[in-house]
């Protein structure tokens, strides 16, 4: 685990979007960069697709997105 710094807009917009969504939040700026890994790794899926990503993965066991999520970025040049 680390510490990431953020401005203090980006945290008020975790605090407003976690207490709407009923996460922490840690859980919810966690969500919000996976979200945002996936899309960058995956330029053509829309958010939608993703989502649906992300649906399967929780009902199914582990896919290509928790593979993208917990993969870290070096490791994967590595093997590309």
């Amino acid at each position: 685990m680390g510490i990431v710094k953020i401005s203090d807009q980006m945290h008020e917009n975790l605090r407003v979007a976690s207490g709407a969504l009923s996460r922490s939040i840690n859980a919810q700026a966690e969500h919000w960069l996976r979200i945002g890994m996936l899309a960058e790794t995956n330029p053509d899926l829309r958010y939608s697709d993703i989502c649906q990503m992300l649906l399967r993965s929780a009902q199914d066991g582990p896919t290509l997105a928790d593979a993208i999520a917990t993969t870290p970025i070096a490791e994967r040049r590595h093997h590309a």
